[in-house]
């Protein structure tokens, strides 16, 4: 887990005194690498009586069509591009703005599916 209070150093690299120490609330949650697979989400309680939904593995997909403006569900095969890590397009590990390969086609991921719970996607015209 990583904190994320403020450091005990300043900008100088002089040292800040703390008046406390860390609290629970700091933490920063673990990271979710959403994979192509069998559907499997994580239902996460955060700070305020909330909840998260994360997707940790995932194969259908909502693509909308930007010609025709229709939503359909899919299933999705593999990963074909991301931005965000070329490594994560041999582990399959779904991020926003990567490119998977549908049913329906090429389609971009928008939503963020560690974090929403879902995968929704527009798709790509060739």
């Amino acid at each position: 887990m990583k904190y994320q209070g403020k450091s005990i150093r300043k900008p100088t690299g002089g040292r800040l005194r703390p008046n406390r120490g860390k609290r629970k609330f700091e933490l920063g949650s673990e990271i979710t690498q959403p994979v192509i697979g069998a559907t499997s989400r994580k239902v996460i309680n955060v700070m305020g009586n909330g909840s998260k939904v994360k997707v940790l593995k995932e194969n259908v997909v909502n693509v909308t069509d930007p010609k025709s403006g229709k939503t359909q569900k899919t299933t999705m095969t593999t990963e074909v591009e991301n931005p965000a890590n070329k490594n994560y397009i041999r582990r399959n590990i779904l991020t926003r703005g990567s490119v998977v390969m549908t049913g329906l086609g090429k389609a971009k991921i928008t939503s963020r599916p560690g974090q929403d719970g879902e995968v929704n996607a527009v798709l790509i015209s060739e």
